[in-house]
């Protein structure tokens, strides 16, 4: 029996979002996996959408074996609250999490390029508001990457800025997800 992968990540948000689904879906199926896109869930319109759409995400992760995140920033310096929620709750739940971003600057980098920052004197750095950045070296929150390493996996990084739908490091988590289950 093939094994399910929750996929996760802002691509819901695209213009071609159904299209960017069907790809990952297909990639999944050429590793011996069936993936389960949120969008699989056809959500009519109307009253408390928000909330069936909640539901029926939270049951496709419940069914899946692991999932694959794509954190890549969104809307802003880091990744979809969305698919945070959703790999928090992946862990949580003790399943296998693996991850990649499409952005090769790390968290610091891109808050600092953002908001403007400045060293403290205590060593650290600081955003224009006088907030503390996260300075590990990490793709985004210490909290994402941990999480993955908690695992002995890390967040896959792009060695240059590729486009939000690029599959290039998604086939890669592909491939670590094969290495776990022993494929």
């Amino acid at each position: 029996m093939p094994r399910h992968i929750y996929l996760a990540g802002p691509e819901v948000f695209l213009p071609d979002a159904v299209d960017v689904g069907l790809r990952k879906k297909a990639l999944c199926a050429e590793f011996g996996f069936v993936g389960l896109y949120p969008l699989d869930n056809a959500i009519a319109e109307g009253e408390n959408r928000d909330a069936r759409i909640y539901a029926a995400n939270l049951a496709l992760i419940e069914q899946a074996d692991a999932a694959l995140f794509n954190l890549s920033p969104f809307r802003g310096v880091g990744a979809d609250p969305g698919t945070v929620f959703e790999l928090g709750l992946c862990v949580a739940l003790g399943k296998p999490v693996f991850a990649y971003t499409c952005d090769p600057v790390d968290f610091c980098g891109r808050v600092s390029e953002a908001l403007g920052a400045h060293h403290t004197p205590e060593g650290g750095i600081c955003d224009a508001h006088g907030f503390e950045i996260e300075n590990f070296g990490n793709a985004d929150n210490l909290m994402l990457d941990c999480a993955l390493k908690a695992q002995g996996r890390a967040v896959l990084r792009a060695e240059t800025k590729l486009p939000l739908a690029d599959l290039t490091l998604f086939t890669a988590c592909l491939r670590q997800v094969v290495m776990h289950f022993g494929l």
